[in-house]
């Protein structure tokens, strides 16, 4: 199910700005008379940025601040003495209420994906240097290991402790974590009884409600850059209520050696950076965790195996989405499923 190259005389390459061409999303402001509350700070090596109508004009950024510095603590491996950390070291089998959340989710979406969403190759991603430690070039003897490691069980009792079949496996919720904060923070949000809130955590946004207006809150699409130096350009957006929408894209994360791309997306059947034409993949959903994870799977499979998913799963998880992919001809293309069609795009 190659994408053909349908006019030969369109520019290649350079292309992308006569397609529509998603990829990291920007909120986008607008002009209203009611003004939102706004924040903005760092949070798990990227940005985030919250605009909300609160009547008591309350200020939540510590709150939000907390929450992110606790959820960096339990499940970031950048963090030395994080608790994921001391997991996947073997120093201790004791879990947290998010880590408990965290794995059950990851190991839906591997099954529902036949393996290609898989939190057990966190080691396999650091030999690549796509995690805390130096890239190290792993031959296929190194891999072979790596990857008997990475298929070994990994579950939590009753007694909130986790097994691993094998001590080897270490995990990594990197493709589905910062969703799951997003849906963290919304859910505080939530609780705090506000109803109309903008959440993005490096790209990945959660919107409820409207605007005092009435008007949806939109979400500006970035089309995929020629490199990683390129500045963000707004492309198109989409309306967004009561949903989430990710991106995963492997323009910006990569590197080069003998004039080989290597992506950050690590096919867990084989241990190795994919190699396809699919650039990116914006997926909507109604929790960011699924969103996330649906991304990465599907940058997993390229757009070929993506296409035949969600021909075999009409209305189930991830079917709202948009890929971005070169075509036989080098030129920027888009695929959109006829659910993601159905948004208000402009």
């Amino acid at each position: 199910m190659k994408i053909q190259c349908k006019n030969k005389s369109v520019r290649r390459r350079g292309a992308g700005r006569f397609f529509i061409a998603l990829a990291a999303v920007l909120p986008l402001g607008a002009c209203h008379r009611a003004e939102p509350m706004r924040m903005a700070g760092e949070a798990q090596g990227t940005y985030y940025s919250i605009a909300y109508y609160d009547k008591e004009r309350r200020d939540l950024q510590p709150q939000v601040d907390s929450l992110l510095e606790a959820f960096d603590r339990s499940v970031s491996l950048w963090v030395d003495s994080s608790l994921l950390r001391r997991i996947n070291a073997n120093e201790t089998d004791s879990v947290d209420d998010i880590i408990a959340s965290l794995l059950p989710r990851s190991k839906e979406i591997q099954s529902y994906t036949d393996g290609a969403f898989d939190v057990r190759i966190g080691r396999v991603v650091q030999v690549w240097g796509f995690s805390f430690r130096q890239r190290e070039e792993p031959d296929s003897t190194t891999l072979a290991a790596l990857l008997e490691a990475a298929r070994g069980g990994v579950n939590i009792g009753f007694d909130g402790r986790m097994s691993k079949e094998n001590p080897a496996t270490e995990l990594d919720f990197n493709a589905i974590a910062q969703g799951y904060a997003v849906d963290l923070l919304a859910a505080m949000f939530d609780s705090l009884g506000i109803a109309s809130y903008l959440i993005d955590v490096g790209g990945e946004v959660t919107a409820r409600g409207s605007k005092p207006d009435g008007s949806p809150w939109r979400v500006g699409i970035e089309r995929p850059s020629e490199d990683r130096y390129s500045a963000p350009i707004v492309q198109t957006s989409i309306a967004l209520t009561d949903a989430s929408v990710v991106t995963s894209g492997n323009y910006r994360k990569y590197y080069e050696r003998d004039g080989v791309k290597y992506s950050h997306t690590i096919d867990p059947a084989t241990g190795r950076p994919v190699q396809h034409s699919l650039l990116s993949v914006s997926v909507v959903e109604k929790e960011c965790w699924l969103a996330d994870a649906m991304c990465t799977a599907y940058m997993v499979m390229g757009i070929d195996k993506a296409r035949r998913f969600i021909a075999n799963h009409p209305g189930g998880k991830g079917t709202d989405a948009v890929f971005f992919i070169y075509d036989s001809c080098g030129t920027l293309c888009t695929y959109a499923t006829p659910a993601f069609k159905q948004l208000n795009i402009k």
